[in-house]
């Protein structure tokens, strides 16, 4: 399906290279100031531009089409629209016979009978993503006490910055693509959040952070390097009456439920399936593997762009669990 959230609910709809793209918010509180220009700063750090980002250029201008009068949220449901202009559809046409490797083309296809858009990897695409960011804008409005550092961490396996952009045109060059790791760092949120087993606070978010094209991990806290310990070096010790502990391996939750202390996630993001160099792969109306040389504009490394996103969908799980009514 093509909605998330239980009382605070977000539709995403739209195609790459369709007229628009969107979402809709249904149960934000009411009375949020809320314009197009809340929208610029979150928008604005998904934008391409830097070395490694797609050529494509779009406006990205927010058009909010419902939920709003006099500049504030009514209670009804909110509707964002993005018009798409920048588009070259004929660069994807061929995928429909001789899909790309690691990419929906396939399975698209086949889910849907081929009645899937192609055009730009369609419903599929990372351009779904740009409202995505925009619900993520008027959640974070919804928890006005809490604060979000996102970064990334790494690129290609390298966690030194400085040889972020080294790293990528070195893959540019190979007609290649390249990975990274972004870290959410999330205070201010408060104790109980979230519900044992089903429910739990690490479920939701991850629910929503697994949606995000490209994303193939999540971690809290520690993460996988639990694993290698013992309960002694993992534990978190309580050291007052608020729950402030003092390490935090488990990122911020215990038993499914926030206990106050930060939330810590990370999310790993595979390479761009959309490389030029030349691979050999499966062309279905042949048969026959077959080379495919993939041309067009794609990021070379769309952990770049990725970091907003990771925290918009955050953001959106914890505005869902943020409306449980046993934390009123």
């Amino acid at each position: 399906m093509n909605s998330f959230g239980r009382n605070f609910r977000i539709t995403i709809f739209g195609e790459s290279h369709g007229p628009l793209i969107g979402i809709t918010i249904d149960g934000a509180d009411t009375g949020i100031p809320l314009s197009p220009d809340d929208f610029i700063e979150d928008l604005a750090r998904r934008k391409s531009g830097a070395v490694g980002t797609t050529p494509r250029q779009e406006s990205d201008m927010p058009e909010i089409v419902s939920g709003i009068f006099e500049g504030h949220t009514t209670g009804a449901p909110i509707t964002i629209l993005f018009r798409n202009s920048n588009t070259r559809s004929s660069d994807y046409a061929r995928f429909v016979v001789h899909p790309r490797p690691s990419h929906a083309d396939y399975v698209a296809s086949r889910k849907f009978q081929g009645f899937n858009d192609p055009r730009g990897g369609g419903h599929f695409s990372g351009r779904l993503t740009l409202p995505l960011v925009a619900a993520g804008v008027v959640a974070k409005k919804m928890l006005p006490e809490t604060t979000f550092e996102t970064h990334l961490t790494k690129i290609g396996g390298s966690s030194d910055p400085s040889r972020f952009e080294e790293i990528i045109r070195e893959a540019m060059k190979n007609g290649d693509s390249v990975g990274g790791t972004v870290e959410c760092r999330i205070t201010g949120i408060r104790v109980g959040m979230g519900s044992p087993f089903f429910d739990s606070a690490e479920s939701i978010m991850s629910h929503l952070l697994f949606s995000i094209p490209a994303v193939k991990g999540v971690e809290f806290g520690s993460g996988f390097a639990v694993a290698d310990t013992f309960g002694s070096q993992n534990n978190d010790p309580i050291v007052d009456p608020t729950g402030t502990t003092a390490t935090n391996h488990d990122g911020g939750i215990n038993g499914g439920l926030t206990n106050g202390n930060p939330i810590i996630l990370r999310v790993a993001i595979k390479p761009t399936p959309s490389i030029s160099a030349a691979q050999l792969t499966l062309n279905t109306q042949t048969g026959s593997c077959e080379e495919l040389r993939i041309t067009g504009r794609h990021d070379a490394c769309i952990a770049l762009r990725a970091a907003v996103v990771v925290e918009a969908a955050a953001a959106i799980a914890l505005a869902d669990l943020n409306t449980d009514p046993l934390l009123k």
